[in-house]
């Protein structure tokens, strides 16, 4: 049973995180009378306001707490893919969420260790990267559930991206849409040199992926999970865990599904 389904008949404990842009803080101050607010620690779900980015940053936070609950987002910043639109007249908060239909969103997890041994592990709900860091072309071993798949990926880089980030950086470089649910990992080469026509794959998300960077003195390469980056690395491990995973809430008739599939249909 989803979180909208347990809330439709209590009263549900709402706390109210705000982004400091102008406009979260100015849509908080109409939001603040109209509901009788908790703090985050007493609260069922929480009501998030502001853009993506701000939402993807308190997804992190929660991963550090031992009760993770569901998230409601309300778009107030500049991008809002992830969140639900502003309220109409009439409408209240609490209808809002008791209507809402949860999405379960797993994170891919980043373990890097750098070229002088240094070990970093991250969490990413949109994607992993590895980005070259100069001019000189990087050079990547693809390894997948310990086989080597690729010996040689020349290019910018290369990254992993989970369906709630297939929509992102992975579809500006031409990489796969893929539908919530599916539990794949788009793999997705960036301006790939050689082999110069491969379009990247698709991948089960039980895979556990090993990206070790050739030649990484000449040519280094920085990984990215998220907002999280790590410099000169020498080895990235990324899988996806279902210890960690979170809830989004979604008004419903324009879930986050119905947003994949409207991007896969633009013309």
């Amino acid at each position: 049973m989803g979180p909208s389904e347990n809330m439709m008949g209590k009263d549900v404990k709402l706390a109210l995180i705000v982004s400091d842009s102008a406009k979260a803080q100015a849509g908080a101050m109409l939001l603040r009378d109209s509901h009788p607010w908790v703090s985050s620690q007493e609260a069922d779900v929480l009501v998030v306001l502001g853009g993506d980015g701000f939402l993807l940053h308190v997804l992190h936070e929660l991963l550090d707490h031992d009760s993770i609950k569901p998230v409601y987002g309300m778009n107030l910043g500049t991008l809002g893919f992830l969140m639900n639109g502003p309220l109409e007249d009439g409408e209240t908060i609490a209808r809002r969420v008791a209507e809402a239909h949860p999405v379960p969103v797993r994170p891919l997890c980043m373990d890097a260790v750098t070229q002088n041994g240094s070990k970093f592990s991250y969490y990413a709900f949109n994607e992993v990267s590895l980005l070259r860091e100069t001019r000189q072309t990087a050079k990547i071993e693809v390894r997948i559930n310990g086989r080597v798949r690729m010996e040689e990926l020349a290019g910018d880089g290369i990254l992993l991206a989970t369906p709630v980030g297939s929509t992102a950086y992975n579809l500006s470089a031409h990489g796969p849409i893929l539908p919530l649910g599916s539990r794949m990992v788009a793999m997705t080469p960036l301006n790939p040199f050689r082999p110069r026509r491969w379009k990247g794959a698709i991948l089960p998300e039980s895979a556990s992926v090993e990206l070790r960077i050739l030649e990484p003195g000449k040519r280094p390469v920085a990984a990215v999970a998220d907002h999280k980056e790590v410099r000169d690395v020498a080895i990235v491990r990324i899988s996806a865990t279902a210890e960690k995973e979170l809830t989004l809430l979604f008004d419903p008739g324009f879930t986050l599904e119905e947003r994949i599939f409207a991007e896969q249909f633009q013309v």
